[in-house]
């Protein structure tokens, strides 16, 4: 039988679908640390970056602490974290929220403090307190590129969260990190392959998410400054 043929095989076995060893109970897991991760990381990340792009202070250091923290391998901090606490889920977490929180906090400073200015003046114009500008006008702008950080760090924790199966953890990473200690190839590759899966499942998600978060009104004003971008385009060039 091809190595294909055998992981079809893998993946039809009744036993492999069923107890501690199941892939339902070892995707539970998976999915378990990721959430409690991204949960951990966004109560963090998402205020401290809303605010500080609300107030457009501390820009340089944001962003230059969060490209050191997109520096430092997740396997780093989790080697540390193990030395400090221990085997077990809490050092993995450690490492999944570190990987987590720089590509959050960046999108949503970014996206906050890159509002048009125009827009926060009108709104400041109209009489809106700061807490009104922000919940009213700059949040429904920015929620685009804040999602956009949302995505990119939850397709980075599910992939990386295989990890975990290094530090005695389930998860999918079970598979990978036992199938190779027991040259069983085909449950690495399966494991692999469900884990890849999982990642692509997760971006289509959020990408869903994102698009209902977005105001309609937003989404039907920047439709048409598409199309009038367009229309105008073949006549600004003929000038």
């Amino acid at each position: 039988m091809s190595f294909f043929g055998d992981v079809v095989q893998w993946f039809t076995t009744a036993a492999h679908w069923h107890g501690a060893n199941g892939i339902p109970h070892r995707l539970s897991e998976h999915l378990v640390m990721s959430a409690a991760a991204m949960v951990a990381a966004g109560a963090v990340a998402l205020p401290a970056g809303i605010l500080l792009g609300h107030l457009n202070r501390m820009g340089g250091l944001i962003i230059n602490l969060a490209n050191v923290g997109r520096a430092v391998p997740s396997f780093a901090i989790l080697v540390v974290a193990v030395q400090l606490v221990g085997i077990g889920a809490l050092p993995a977490f450690c490492a999944l929220v570190a990987l987590a929180v720089p590509p959050m906090v960046t999108n949503s400073f970014i996206g906050v403090r890159d509002v048009d200015p125009e827009v926060r003046e009108s709104a400041r114009g109209m009489g809106m307190t700061g807490r009104q500008v922000l919940g009213r006008v700059e949040l429904p702008i920015a929620v685009p590129l804040v999602m956009a950080g949302v995505r990119t760090a939850a397709v980075e924790v599910v992939a990386t969260a295989t990890i975990a199966a290094l530090v005695a953890w389930g998860g999918l990473g079970r598979y990978v990190i036992d199938g190779l200690a027991q040259r069983d190839f085909v449950q690495v590759f399966a494991g692999a392959l469900l884990v890849a899966a999982l990642a692509v499942f997760t971006e289509v998600s959020l990408a869903g998410v994102q698009r209902l978060l977005v105001p309609a009104g937003l989404r039907h004003q920047v439709s048409d400054k598409n199309e009038t971008f367009v229309a105008t385009a073949p006549v600004v060039e003929a000038a």
